[in-house]
């Protein structure tokens, strides 16, 4: 390669990559693990003076990736404005440097951010939480701090007495979960909006945009401060290690639960769906048909939603309570679930230019609203 190197960095909010070798405009890469973990999947980082030029970048050493799976198939995503969020052209060679991802793009700028998938910052969270705290009927508490003293927001609002936990990005390089948020939120403190005015009337919303500031501002994957996993946390939370969960798990105490959604993304599987509660000790027929009525609801409302793909259900009495949907669904009797979008393109419904996007994780936040009344409606 010739003509004068391209520099890269990732020394900000949400930022992962260490950068092996430059030469002109290619670059090998690899991905810097979670701070006292083994995972690693999530990159986020830029590249300047490629106008016009070519670039080539190769992420190495992907077969000991976390979900190596996760890569067949995949476009990495790339934006000159930081606010559109397109495809780069990837291919993945398993073989190749331990597994690698290798990215072709054609800048129109001097400067180009690649990631794992469209990022969500922490000053963009902020922005959120301000912008819906002002607004008539909403409150914002919060419900802790974590280990690098973020805040840990939860937005309230609603005359209802159903009790409705939203919440997201316990694995913070999960950002569609957020975008997710923001559709949903944008829906809810829309005046105009029956659907919201319907809810706020039935519910009192509990929405937690971000579990996982620390995560998110260091740009993990999976884990917090100490490398913890919080969606392994909720059967035993404790403030040295899961201060998030343990917050989270009080407030829900206090208030109990009718209605829980969790917010995820999935590495591998190029589809949305939800994780239920199965495998629950003593779950009766009334119970699951919550979720099971829920999942038929959004199904039928929404194309980007199907049923065919997703987890093998945990077998009667095997759920694993240390993650929030079996542990809310048990420990409330609530309708619980996980809800995951892919980092693939959604293939029911598959988009070249974008593949799964933050306008379409907003778009599902909103249509998993107007599912949540239909289902109210039909809760008795």
């Amino acid at each position: 390669m010739t003509g004068q190197n391209i520099q890269i960095d990732s020394n900000f909010d949400g930022g992962n990559i260490e950068v092996l070798s430059v030469d002109g405009a290619g670059a090998t890469l690899a991905i810097r693990a979670d701070h006292m973990s083994e995972f690693k999947q999530w990159f986020h980082f830029r590249v300047s003076g490629a106008a016009g030029r070519e670039l080539v970048l190769r992420i190495t050493d992907l077969e000991t990736s976390a979900y190596p799976l996760g890569w067949p198939g995949y476009n990495c995503r790339v934006s000159e404005d930081r606010e559109y969020w397109a495809t780069a052209a990837s291919s993945y060679d398993k073989d190749a440097d331990g597994g690698t991802l290798t990215v072709r793009y054609t800048p129109a700028s001097d400067l180009a951010w690649f990631a794992y998938f469209a990022p969500y910052s922490m000053e963009r969270h902020h922005d959120l939480v301000a912008e819906c705290a002002a607004s008539e009927g909403v409150s914002c508490r919060c419900l802790g701090t974590t280990l690098d003293g973020q805040p840990i927001d939860c937005l309230e609002m609603g005359e209802g007495d159903k009790q409705v936990w939203l919440y997201a990005r316990q694995h913070p390089g999960e950002t569609q979960a957020e975008w997710w948020m923001e559709g949903a939120l944008e829906r809810l403190t829309d005046p105009a909006d029956p659907i919201a005015r319907a809810l706020r009337a039935r519910c009192r919303f509990h929405i937690v945009p971000n579990c996982n500031p620390d995560g998110s501002r260091r740009g993990h994957l999976r884990t917090n401060a100490r490398g913890v996993n919080l969606n392994r946390e909720w059967d035993n939370p404790t403030a040295e290690n899961s201060p998030e969960v343990l917050a989270l798990r009080n407030a829900m105490d206090e208030t109990g639960v009718d209605f829980a959604m969790d917010v995820h993304g999935d590495e591998a599987i190029p589809a949305v769906f939800l994780a239920g509660y199965e495998g629950l000790p003593g779950l009766t027929d009334d119970h699951y048909a919550g979720f099971t009525r829920y999942r038929a609801i959004l199904d039928r409302r929404t194309p980007d939603f199907q049923t065919e793909k997703g987890y093998v259900p945990a077998q009667p009495g095997q759920a694993n309570l240390s993650m929030s949907t079996t542990q809310v669904a048990h420990r409330f009797g609530a309708t619980a679930m996980t809800l995951e979008m892919p980092y693939k393109d959604n293939d029911d419904l598959p988009d070249p230019e974008q593949n799964w996007s933050p306008e379409r994780c907003r778009q599902l936040g909103r249509d998993c609203l107007g599912a949540l009344l239909e289902w109210l409606d039909g809760a008795g």
